[in-house]
């Protein structure tokens, strides 16, 4: 697809209602989520069922850094163990900056949150993006980066410096921070991007989508994206 939607949500929508067949897809958490589970059954997908499985780090953090983002890497072979019976088409690993910083390999197959979008922003032909995310500015510069190294510019970059208690941020904190980025930037780019699984944005997509005039994606909604399109035949 190379037009861009003017609603993620309703993209989403769009693939699951061309489905024909039902796909399993396991989900890898980090142990602390409590958002994933939350949002991805209010989606309303009929096509699609996610089985998740918990990571738990060797360190038992839960704060991003190299020991929790490695720990989750490590933890996902006895994961998609406990998911071995199960007649899964995918897997994603749940977290967005597991896949942007580093660490031990995942099991083949495994795509991170991340994987799913970039290739979701890359399904749209959107390749200039404004970045927000609820990390410290240092792991924000890292996604942008990885973004950049995936050929989608970031036309700008928000954060609120967070390393943790994601779950706990409010949906005003949320717009107090993308009413930083400035209205030319965000008219520049193709889409918005909340990045993070750990936060609540679904209920905040389509007001946002309505007042910065652009696709807004959530790194939940991409994994969603990510399953709807193996459904339909679209992801590699």
């Amino acid at each position: 697809m190379s037009q861009r939607p003017d609603s993620m949500l309703g993209l989403l929508s769009q693939y699951d209602g061309q489905a024909e067949r039902t796909v399993r897809v396991g989900m890898l958490l980090p142990w602390a989520n409590q958002v994933v589970e939350t949002e991805l059954p209010r989606l309303g997908l009929r096509h699609t069922v996610f089985h998740h499985a918990r990571l738990v780090p060797a360190s038992r953090t839960t704060a991003v850094d190299d020991s929790f983002w490695h720990g989750l890497r490590d933890a996902a072979g006895a994961a998609m163990d406990s998911m071995r019976h199960l007649p899964l088409d995918g897997t994603v690993l749940a977290c967005t900056s597991a896949g942007f910083t580093g660490g031990p390999p995942l099991p083949p197959g495994v795509v991170t949150a991340f994987d799913a979008l970039t290739d979701t922003l890359t399904s749209i032909a959107a390749s200039r993006v404004v970045l927000a995310t609820p990390y410290p500015q240092e792991v924000t510069d890292a996604e942008a980066a990885a973004l950049e190294e995936s050929g989608i510019q970031v036309t700008a970059r928000v954060c609120l410096g967070l390393a943790d208690g994601y779950p706990e941020v409010g949906p005003r904190k949320i717009r107090t921070m993308l009413h930083q980025v400035p209205p030319g930037l965000v008219r520049a780019a193709d889409a918005v991007v909340l990045s993070c699984t750990g936060w609540h944005t679904l209920n905040l997509l389509p007001e946002l989508e309505r007042d910065l005039g652009a696709p807004v994606l959530s790194s939940n909604v991409a994994m969603a994206l990510h399953a709807a399109r193996l459904v339909i035949g679209a992801t590699p």
